[in-house]
C-alpha cells in the first residue's frame, strides 16, 4: 500500500533506537525475537551453519505462543507421507483451496510460494531433524479437498514445541531464553544491527540479522478494535498472552509496509463451562450445532473461524454442540484437547437429545426436531436445512453435547515479507537485516475470519520461519 495509506498503529509505538544510543554488552549472529513456532523453526534453519551463533529470545516464562495452543497440524500438499498413503496431490492443489476460501482476497504469489515450499518443510522436519509427524487422514477440516495435515503427536501444538525446543538445547551454537523481551529494535540509519532485550535488567545485543516472531496483537485489544471486524473485539481471547503486535510496531517504525491488517483467525467452538477447546473435529465427523432456542443456524461446515461470528450473533453469544457416542469414542485418545475437555467435565451426555438438552441449557424439542431433520438429510445425501452437505453420519443415542462460544485465536495481517521473509517497505526494497514470519508478517487469508483455511496459520508461521532461517545463514555464510 502506498505510504499515504500506511495504516497507523497508535501513539504506544514500540521504539526503535538509533545504534548512536547503545553501547553493546553482547554479541550474536541471528536473534531470533520468539520462541514459537516461527521462531524455533527459524533458529533451526539458522543454526545448520555450526559456526554461527544463533540467539532465541520469547518474553514468557516457555516457549510456545499459539503453535502450541495449536493443534500443530501443518498442511503441505505432495509429500512422501501422503505418497505413503496413496494420496496423490500437488500444491497446486492446496493453492487452489486457500485461494478459493480467502476469494482470491490473499496474494496469490505468496500462497504459491508456501505452498510449493510446505512440501520442503515437512521433509525438512521429518527427514533431517526426525520430528514426529503424521499425516491425519481419517477427517478433512472444512474446504480441504483432500488429507494434507501433517501432525504431531496427540494432534497437539504443545508437542510440536517440545520437540523443536528439545531440538535447538541439543545445538551447541544456540542459546534460548525465556523471561526475556526485546523491547527495542536498534538500527544504523534504517539498517537493523542489534536489539535491546531483557525486562529487570536490558541489555544491547548487537547482531547481524533479527527475524521477528513474536507473533500477531490479538491480546492486544486497542489493536484488534482499530483493525478487526467489531463483533469479535469482546470475544473471548484464546491466544497466548504475548501477542500484543510487537514485531508488527517495531517493524512498522522501520518502514515496513503493512497489510491484511483486518485479517485474523476466530474459533467457534471453545467449550462454555471449561474455557477448553471443543476440537472442530466433533462437527467435521458429524456433529452439528444449535443456539439457546435449539436452531441450527447456519453451515457448519463453512469454516470454523468465520463461525465464530455466527456463534457471537447467537442470543447470549452462545451455542450447543450435539454429537454422539460415535464420535465421542472416535476422538478420545486421538485429540489431546478433547481428551483434555472430557476430563474437564465439558460434555455431558443423555439417551435423548431432550433429555441432554434439558441438562446443556437449550430448547429440549427444537433441537430434538433439529436432529432429527439433520438425520434424515444425511440419510438422503442432500443437503440438510442449513445447506449442508458433507453429513458423514446420522447421530444416534446416546447423546453427547455442550455449551461453546466464539472466540478469538490469532490474526493473521502484518509487515509485508518477500519469498525470504524479508520485511518490505511500501516501494518493495527490505529494511536491510530484518526478517519477519508468523503473525508478524501478514497471512495468507485474505481479509476477515472467513478467508482462513485451517492451517493457514502453521503454513505461514513454520514456512516463513524457515525461509527467514535459510537466508540469514546463507548471506552469513558467503
Amino acid at each position: 500500500m502506498s505510504e499515504a495509506e500506511q495504516p497507523t498503529i497508535g501513539d504506544d509505538v514500540t521504539e526503535t533506537i538509533p545504534v548512536s544510543a547503545v553501547e553493546w554488552d553482547v554479541a550474536t549472529d541471528v536473534l531470533v525475537a520468539g520462541a514459537g513456532g516461527t521462531g524455533l523453526v527459524a533458529a533451526l534453519a539458522a543454526c545448520e551453519n555450526p559456526d554461527l551463533t544463533v540467539t532465541v529470545l520469547e518474553k514468557a516464562p516457555d516457549p510456545g505462543g499459539n503453535t502450541a495452543l495449536s493443534t500443530g497440524m501443518i498442511p503441505a500438499a505432495g509429500t512422501r507421507l501422503q505418497e505413503a498413503k496413496g494420496i496423490e496431490e500437488t500444491p497446486e492443489d492446496m493453492v487452489r483451496d486457500i485461494l478459493e476460501k480467502n476469494g482470491h482476497e490473499a496474494d496469490e504469489a505468496m500462497v504459491r510460494h508456501l505452498a510449493a515450499e510446505s512440501v520442503n518443510l515437512i521433509h525438512w522436519l521429518v527427514d533431517d531433524w526426525d520430528v514426529t509427524l503424521h499425516l491425519v487422514d481419517d477427517f478433512k477440516y472444512p474446504k480441504h479437498s483432500e488429507f494434507r495435515m501433517h501432525a504431531p503427536a496427540g494432534n497437539n501444538g504443545e508437542n510440536l514445541v517440545a520437540e523443536l525446543v528439545d531440538l535447538l538445547r541439543a545445538q551447541p551454537n544456540v542459546e534460548l531464553l525465556t523471561n526475556t523481551p526485546v523491547t527495542k529494535l536498534v538500527h544504523d540509519e534504517g539498517r537493523v544491527v542489534g536489539v535491546v532485550a531483557g525486562s529487570r535488567r536490558e541489555e544491547a545485543i548487537e547482531c547481524r540479522k533479527v527475524v521477528l516472531a513474536t507473533d500477531g496483537f490479538a491480546g492486544n485489544k486497542r489493536m484488534v478494535r482499530d483493525f478487526c471486524d467489531e463483533e469479535i473485539v469482546d470475544a473471548l481471547y484464546f491466544g497466548s498472552d504475548g501477542n500484543t503486535g510487537d514485531g508488527i510496531r517495531f517493524g512498522a517504525e522501520l518502514g515496513g509496509d503493512l497489510a491484511y491488517m483486518d485479517s485474523y483467525q476466530g474459533h467457534a467452538t471453545v467449550a462454555h463451562q471449561t474455557g477448553m477447546l471443543s476440537t472442530y473435529a466433533v462437527i467435521m465427523n458429524g456433529g452439528i450445532l444449535v443456539n439457546v432456542d435449539g436452531d441450527r443456524f447456519g453451515d457448519e461446515s463453512a469454516g470454523y473461524s468465520e463461525f465464530a461470528i455466527d456463534v457471537l450473533r447467537q442470543p447470549g453469544g452462545v451455542a450447543f454442540e450435539l454429537f454422539d457416542e460415535r464420535i465421542f469414542e472416535k476422538l478420545q485418545g486421538q485429540f489431546d484437547d478433547f481428551d483434555d475437555a472430557v476430563e474437564l467435565g465439558a460434555y455431558d451426555h443423555a439417551d435423548t437429545v431432550a433429555a441432554l438438552c434439558a441438562v446443556i441449557g437449550c430448547a429440549p424439542d427444537a433441537a430434538t426436531a433439529a436432529v432429527e431433520r439433520y438425520n434424515a438429510a444425511v440419510a438422503d445425501g442432500g443437503p440438510d436445512e442449513v445447506g449442508r452437505t458433507d453429513g458423514v453420519h446420522t447421530l444416534s443415542p446416546p447423546f453427547y453435547g455442550t455449551k461453546i462460544t466464539g472466540s478469538l485465536f490469532h490474526t493473521q495481517g502484518g509487515l509485508v515479507v518477500d519469498g525470504d521473509a524479508r520485511v518490505l517497505r511500501a516501494d518493495d526494497t527490505p529494511v536491510e537485516n530484518l526478517y519477519a514470519g508468523g503473525g508478524v508478517a501478514c497471512g495468507i487469508s485474505g481479509h476477515g475470519a472467513g478467508g482462513y483455511l485451517s492451517g493457514n496459520g502453521l503454513t505461514a508461521a513454520l514456512g516463513l520461519g524457515r525461509l527467514a532461517g535459510i537466508h540469514a545463514r546463507k548471506s552469513l555464510s558467503e
